[in-house]
């Protein structure tokens, strides 16, 4: 009998993982539905006695393979060649161990879709790229990507091997293409996402980053004005004899710094376990459910993060759907755009409702998470053409990203120079105040009986 593996979610919200013995993928479902366990997802039949080791390269050649196929006369013409000088050497190695950015991925990715848009066959495309690529570490990968396809496998099997590379989102897209038998629509629909993710970091960082650079200068500075300025003027209050007192916030916030600079090691110990509770929680099932729910309801960044998930789940939707795949089939396969376990949970009840004939948008609606429109545009889809009308959603989606995206730029800074400007309040009291008060001099006039 078959092996699968499940994993779902319980009535508490945890989600389980585990192995169980069915004739089909359909019987599996029914039992966990009468154990009141709500499928996220389930493999293909397993063998248990087998285990997967990773392996330096996923298409390494046996020893024997490589002695039978070598040529003595390269080994000889190799000899007769200039010895490279330790210049060369370094440069050599140091263009082995380049690191792959974004943008190498872009050039890749637009290539790749340009000669497939051109009819090439992936091996051609893949031989025709691997010869101007310039970064030697992708040039290496993509030469053992195409050792995969020269060997029968799908591209993504051995992108999934270099997950460090490869985003999740950009794997599973190739994916979506490649079973689905639209590689060029996947493909362009990469390149976007590529395109999109690098613009939104690059904006998100230049309001980001100055602002924080200064928001770590004026805690510097409170600090240093705490520690070294503060009991200096009061120093010299005590010296001349003035009856004049700092203010009270200034002495207050001197001695919390004394006393940390003191027993450093306990707010020490405080923040590493508070950090390291939220991440054992965040690692276990209930709590990566939760934490993903958060990122989807979240100030500023929630509504952003949902819009683009379910973009590409509806785009690779729509491209299953014009290769003729049922609706449930497509939903199946465009799964593996997603990450987030809340709309995993989603995903897997919509199909469980195709399965007993109920509708499968009835679960995005239910959640509260996608906007009225976009569940009402998918009702009417159903009703006239599923396709089209998927089409005018995601122009839809694409706007209402647009929009989403304009006010979180415009927020974003307000919100950030807020707690900068908090900051800068509390330095002014802290320390500015005290230093005021000795230039001005007015401590002398209580030291002196006036």
């Amino acid at each position: 009998m078959p092996v699968y593996r499940y994993r779902a979610l319980t009535e508490n919200g945890v989600i389980v993982t585990n192995v169980i013995d069915e004739q089909n993928r359909s019987s599996v479902i029914k039992k966990l539905k009468r154990n009141n366990l709500v499928p996220i997802s389930i493999t293909e039949p397993i063998s248990i006695n087998k285990t997967k080791v990773k392996k330096p390269k996923r298409h390494v050649q046996d020893i024997n393979d490589i002695m039978r196929n070598v040529d003595t006369s390269s080994i000889m013409r190799a000899k007769d060649k200039p010895k490279r000088t330790y210049v060369q050497r370094i440069n050599q190695a140091l263009a082995k161990s380049e690191k792959i950015t974004t943008r190498d991925l872009v050039i890749f990715t637009q290539n790749f879709y340009l000669l497939k848009k051109a009819n090439f066959n992936n091996i051609h495309a893949l031989n025709t790229i691997i010869e101007s690529t310039e970064n030697f570490t992708l040039r290496g990968i993509l030469e053992d990507i195409l050792a995969g396809v020269e060997a029968g496998e799908n591209m993504y099997t051995t992108m999934e091997y270099y997950s460090n590379v490869f985003p999740f989102i950009y794997v599973n897209m190739i994916k979506v293409g490649e079973l689905s038998g639209s590689l060029t629509t996947s493909l362009q629909q990469a390149v976007k996402y590529l395109d999109e993710s690098s613009t939104l970091n690059t904006k998100i960082r230049k309001i980001l980053i100055p602002n924080i650079v200064q928001f770590v200068l004026l805690l510097v500075l409170l600090i240093i004005g705490s520690v070294v300025a503060i009991p200096a003027i009061q120093g010299v209050f005590d010296t001349i004899g003035s009856a004049e007192q700092l203010p009270a916030i200034s002495l207050w916030f001197s001695g919390v710094v004394d006393q940390i600079a003191i027993h450093w090691y306990i707010p020490l110990i405080i923040i590493l376990a508070i950090a390291g509770g939220i991440i054992s929680y965040i690692n276990t099932p209930k709590g990566k459910y939760n934490f993903d729910y958060f990122k989807y309801t979240m100030p500023i960044f929630g509504k952003l993060i949902f819009l683009l998930d379910f973009s590409r789940l509806m785009q690779a939707m729509l491209l299953n759907l014009n290769n003729g795949m049922r609706i449930q089939d497509a939903i199946e396969v465009s799964k593996n755009v997603i990450k987030n376990y809340v709309m995993l949970s989603i995903i897997e009840t919509s199909i469980n409702n195709i399965l007993i004939g109920q509708s499968w948008i009835e679960p995005f609606e239910k959640s509260g998470l996608p906007s009225s429109m976009i569940t009402e545009m998918l009702k009417i889809g159903m009703k006239t053409d599923l396709a089209e009308m998927m089409s005018k959603l995601l122009e839809y989606i694409e706007m209402d990203v647009d929009a989403t995206l304009e006010k979180i730029m415009a927020v974003l800074p307000q919100v950030v120079y807020s707690i900068v400007g908090i900051i800068l309040i509390f330095f002014v009291i802290v320390v500015l105040v005290p230093c005021i008060q000795l230039y001005m001099g007015t401590f002398l006039f209580s030291a002196y009986g006036f």
